[in-house]
């Protein structure tokens, strides 16, 4: 903003009867394009933040709310989304459901360790990427990995790639099974449509 509209925004705020209907005008419309410009950085910056390793903690006295629940929900409601037409409130139950289902793919990777881990040792021969993350401690570690060499491995050991695909079945299958159960236990998604 350049410094003159600044200052007539402030003149117009501190002595309205000094000036013309057009200038009240001009510096209304100023506030509502700061206004715009600000919630733009507002998300840009705590994604910055976050990036740069500030807790939710810490950001939150920063964002004026009590609580780190309070700061992360002031971050999802105002980031923008790529999905059309998703409100704030929407945004905030997808991250929800998302940690929810990664939570739950998680535990399934935990119950499924030996599986994994016979599956990885054996493709972690055959990809580096694979081999590195079988150092992990948890076997969630794997998936991404595994799914990452399914189809380089296609064409050279397609039994290989089967049965990585049979784990992605897996994981989604969990996925779906606890969007399904947040769905069922959210009050008022028994209403018929």
């Amino acid at each position: 903003m350049p410094s003159g509209d600044y200052e007539t925004l402030r003149n117009a705020v501190g002595s309205s009867h000094d000036l013309s209907p057009g200038q009240v005008l001009a510096a209304l419309t100023l506030i509502r394009e700061l206004r715009a410009e600000l919630a733009d950085w507002e998300p840009q910056l705590i994604a910055a933040a976050r990036h740069l390793g500030t807790s939710w903690a810490d950001l939150a006295p920063a964002l004026g709310v009590a609580s780190r629940q309070a700061a992360e929900r002031r971050y999802l409601r105002l980031r923008t989304s790529d999905i059309a037409g998703s409100t704030g409130e929407q945004r905030v139950q997808a991250e929800r459901d998302r940690r929810a289902g990664d939570r739950a793919v998680s535990q399934w990777a935990r119950d499924n360790s030996a599986i994994l881990r016979t599956l990885a040792g054996q493709i972690g021969e055959l990809d580096p990427t694979v081999h590195r993350a079988l150092a992990q401690d948890d076997p969630a570690a794997l998936l991404g990995p595994l799914a990452g060499a399914q189809a380089h491995l296609r064409t050279t050991h397609p039994a290989l790639a089967d049965r990585i695909g049979t784990v992605g079945e897996h994981t989604d299958r969990v996925r779906r099974d606890t969007q399904t159960q947040r769905d069922q236990a959210t009050p008022g998604n028994d209403l018929p449509t």
